[in-house]
């Protein structure tokens, strides 16, 4: 521990929670795995998209031995002095699955894929469902996986007069149910999940638990604001229980009208009628200047005819902000 470490727990402080994780390698604890640990990554994807685990290990001594194929990993986190929870099985196999050795420093990488998904999910049906229940439908493609359902009971009793599985997998099929209904579904630790999203309640309707995370709850934090007028509008779905579709509305924000043609040249005109007033009052200016400055040699004498007569000989109008200005020179 640092020195501001020891005096923050002299002074009563509470310690901070220290992460903590157990690795099962076919339910036996792997022993020295968290010496060599350097990374650990979970990845919890929703619908049906396998959970990702990476685990990456220190292997200076040349020690390690790689996990043979289909090995199946079950990892536990959560903080030192308190009961761990299991996150799920991965299993070291399938397109996902990969083991790299690098260095160095030499370290091993292992990528696992979540156990609950199998290649059978992709198996492609005929099946054709007709006056059932979505409980029914739900339980019977579980039952065939050897999965449990885990069904909101709002969605138990929803009907479904008919319905074609035409050479489409079990789960294309789950998810396109799922989504005509506002529901999701997915695998997770052996149970076939089709539930409501956002109701703050479990799969058996029970309310979850709620805590408030604050600023002193981690170490970093991250705080963004997304810019609104970067969406051009907004798009939402709906199911016409009436036709049994799913239906759209679109709404698109109102952008300020674009000046047409017409009015760019109404506005031309209006600049060019300025302009030519000014020009004229400019003009009618200096002639009323000019016959004064005559009156007034004429009242002068005899120098009159003496003296040139000088007139601005032209002139330039300025027109800024639509206010016309005449400036002789």
């Amino acid at each position: 521990m640092t020195d501001t470490t020891m005096q923050l727990l002299s002074q009563g402080t509470d310690p901070v929670k220290m992460p903590d994780f157990d690795i099962l390698a076919e339910g036996k604890t792997l022993s020295g795995v968290a010496e060599r640990l350097m990374s650990l990554s979970l990845t919890d994807n929703r619908g049906f998209e396998a959970d990702q685990l990476t685990i990456t290990l220190d292997d200076a001594d040349g020690q390690l031995q790689l996990p043979p194929r289909g090995a199946r990993l079950t990892v536990l986190i959560g903080w030192k002095g308190e009961p761990l929870t299991e996150k799920g099985t991965y299993i070291v196999d399938g397109a996902l699955a990969e083991i790299a050795h690098e260095g160095p420093p030499d370290r091993l990488t292992v990528s696992a894929r979540s156990a609950d998904f199998r290649d059978e999910f992709n198996v492609k049906r005929e099946v054709s469902w007709h006056d059932v229940t979505v409980e029914r439908v739900v339980s019977a493609i579980a039952h065939r996986y050897g999965l449990k359902p885990q069904i909101s009971e709002m969605l138990m009793d929803i009907e479904i007069d008919h319905a074609d599985q035409t050479e489409e997998s079990d789960m294309s099929f789950l998810t396109r149910m799922a989504e005509m209904l506002g529901a999701i579904t997915t695998v997770k630790s052996g149970n076939l999940l089709f539930i409501m999203p956002g109701g703050g309640v479990n799969a058996q309707g029970q309310p979850l638990p709620s805590f408030a995370i604050t600023r002193s709850s981690g170490d970093r934090h991250q705080f963004r604001i997304a810019d609104r007028e970067a969406y051009t509008g907004v798009r939402a779905y709906w199911l016409d229980l009436n036709y049994g579709k799913k239906k759209k509305v679109s709404v698109k924000r109102r952008k300020p009208p674009k000046p047409k043609k017409e009015k760019r040249a109404a506005a031309a005109k209006v600049i060019i009628w300025k302009a030519r007033k000014a020009m004229c009052l400019c003009y009618a200016r200096l002639i009323r200047t000019s016959r004064q400055q005559d009156a007034q040699r004429r009242q002068s004498g005899s120098n009159y005819n003496a003296e040139p007569h000088h007139s601005p000989s032209r002139w330039r109008v300025d027109v800024q902000n639509s206010t016309p200005k005449c400036m002789a020179r």
